[in-house]
């Protein structure tokens, strides 16, 4: 069949892959431009580079639904449009170009986390199970009707990242097996029930800040989620000096409680152990990054800067 694939970040490496080593004609790769931020050059589009490497024609769209994107779509005649961690929302016109429509690689089981962060937001609210879903696409985000899923369980120390990495590889099997269905004429598409759909929206910056009187295990969870952006924070409120921003990069949940201490109190802090009270039980940081430093074993990070048991993390204060 002969396809366009859509697609800008890690997650569409895999069916990227896969699609050239199938029978497949891959006729060019949409990818979003290159957008530096802040200063910072854009980062590296990996799909771009197996697309290079494959001698793929590569076609960056400022807007995929303008007559000119259009014009190039329809010029290049392909059956069916595959569409993974693309970045931009396609119009029903855009659709119709290719005649058996779009499919798109979802990193959840829809209904459930529509949107742009699936997977952060599954390991967020400390799910087990997740999956890929693969959809015949509509111009409604993330809400056409369903033709295949596969699940996987979400181990409990795993972060966004590395069940991104699982997830796109369960992915791009499913995305040859749904080519497969619809070459064949025996797609058996599911509608999503809108009862049952959740919301995944884009991550934010404030997304990281810790809120100490939430559990150990809910503060454990978004540690998790948001590696690699925004990653999770707080503040050591120290006595006489400025808070201290500190990235929280590993951590555990103890078993007990931290008695009449308030949430975000430092209960111990010495062999290396850095324990924090919380609203339901002690989280115990095993690897943190002070503000412009690089990250530290606690032990490290212990023999450089004085927390002592008493002192408090939160969100930063105004000074006067």
């Amino acid at each position: 069949m002969r396809l366009v694939m859509m697609g800008t970040g890690a997650f569409a490496v895999p069916t990227l892959q896969a699609l050239y080593d199938s029978p497949h004609e891959v006729l060019a790769l949409v990818t979003q431009p290159p957008r530096a931020s802040r200063g910072r050059p854009a980062p590296v589009n990996p799909m771009r580079a197996l697309a290079e490497q494959n001698l793929t024609p590569i076609y960056e769209f400022e807007q995929v639904n303008s007559d000119e994107a259009r014009a190039t779509l329809a010029w290049l005649r392909p059956e069916l449009l595959i569409v993974a961690d693309y970045g931009q929302i396609l119009s029903r016109e855009t659709l119709a170009i290719a005649p058996h429509g779009g499919v798109n690689l979802h990193g959840s089981l829809l209904p459930k986390y529509r949107g742009a962060a699936p997977i952060n937001w599954a390991v967020y609210q400390g799910d087990r199970q997740t999956g890929v879903t693969t959809i015949h696409m509509t111009p409604q985000v993330d809400a056409g009707p369903c033709l295949a899923q596969a699940t996987t369980p979400i181990d409990p120390d795993e972060n966004a990242v590395e069940l991104e990495n699982r997830l796109a590889a369960l992915g791009a099997p499913l995305v040859l097996q749904t080519i497969d269905m619809i070459a064949a004429g025996s797609p058996r598409p599911l509608p999503q029930d809108p009862a049952l759909a959740t919301k995944a929206p884009r991550l934010k910056k404030t997304d990281g800040a810790i809120d100490w009187s939430r559990s150990a295990r809910d503060i454990k969870n978004q540690i998790r989620a948001l590696e690699p952006w925004p990653k999770t924070h707080t503040f050591w409120l120290r006595k006489n000096a400025e808070p201290l921003r500190l990235i929280l990069e590993q951590v555990r949940v103890v078993e007990g409680d931290g008695g009449a201490a308030l949430p975000g109190t430092v209960i111990a802090a010495d062999e290396g152990d850095l324990y924090i009270a919380t609203g339901q039980g002690i989280l115990a940081i095993d690897r943190v990054q002070p503000a412009g430093k690089r990250p530290l074993a606690t032990a490290e990070f212990l023999r450089g800067y004085p927390v002592q048991p008493g002192d408090r993390l939160g969100r930063e204060v105004p000074t006067a």
